[in-house]
């Protein structure tokens, strides 16, 4: 008889992938580790022209993978706490931090079971680029997002669109089972991590109900018919660091970004 998978296995499952993928990644090109380390940052143009100055500002990443985006907006003056399932990637979170005298924290912990050490919530939550495709509920998030987060604080999402899942083969509605598939990552290296993933498919309609629903104002949502990654089949750089891919002759929407505000309890 086949076992039943539950949440914990899934998030077992993804966190060995998330493991071996991290070790992959730390020596790809992709992440280019030794320009991040002299001072390049791994921010890209839409988060930075759409969350702006984070000067002095305490700020929440929610799966921080090894922590680049983290350090670079400690780097810009944000007092950062970095969060992910994979303790090998916050290993090496925590030693980059050591190694550029930069005062971030990281826990290790997947995103519904985490709790901040510290009294104060956070001015900024933020998360980027393939996170909430691990996540089986959407509301359990937003909550732990409204939780973290300070009245009048701000919570930003830069993250690829579900339309290039659904032309890629995937549901664009989220099943109560997630899609399993054994693959590689998707840097250079791709065939040093191969393992299982679990990942849920969410629209952006959902995204944004679950963060209404939980006292967060939407101030804006962008959609960019570029990525700032090259990381999928048959893309095209039209211009220094966006990449495209098309339809029937027609852009396909890569990015999405949504801005919101604390706005009650």
């Amino acid at each position: 008889m086949k076992k039943t998978l539950t949440e914990a296995d899934y998030f077992e499952m993804n966190r060995v992938g998330w493991d071996r993928r991290a070790e992959a990644h730390f020596g790809s090109r992709f992440y280019d580790l030794k320009g991040f380390l002299s001072g390049e940052t791994s921010l890209r143009e839409i988060e930075l022209a759409e969350l702006g100055d984070v000067n002095s500002k305490s700020l929440l990443q929610l799966q921080c993978h090894f922590g680049m985006d983290t350090l670079s907006w400690a780097r810009k003056g944000a007092v950062c706490t970095g969060v992910d399932i994979s303790p090998v990637a916050i290993k090496k979170a925590r030693e980059l931090a050591q190694e550029l005298q930069l005062g971030a924290e990281f826990v290790c912990a997947d995103v519904y079971s985490f709790q901040r050490s510290g009294a104060a919530p956070y001015d900024i939550v933020f998360t980027s680029y393939g996170t909430i495709c691990w996540l089986p509920d959407l509301s359990r998030w937003a909550q732990v997002i409204a939780s973290n987060l300070a009245i009048g604080g701000r919570f930003y999402i830069v993250d690829f669109h579900p339309v290039y899942d659904l032309l890629a083969g995937y549901s664009y509605f989220t099943k109560h089972e997630p899609d399993i598939d054994e693959e590689g990552t998707y840097t250079e290296n791709s065939s040093d991590a191969i393992g299982k993933f679990a990942a849920w498919a969410h629209p952006i309609s959902s995204v944004i109900t679950a963060l209404l629903a939980v006292g967060i104002q939407i101030e804006r949502v962008s959609e960019f018919p570029y990525s700032p990654y090259n990381c999928f089949e048959g893309m095209v750089e039209r211009e220094p660091g966006r990449f495209y891919l098309s339809h029937k002759g027609n852009d396909i929407p890569m990015v999405y970004s949504i801005t919101g505000r604390k706005i009650a309890e």
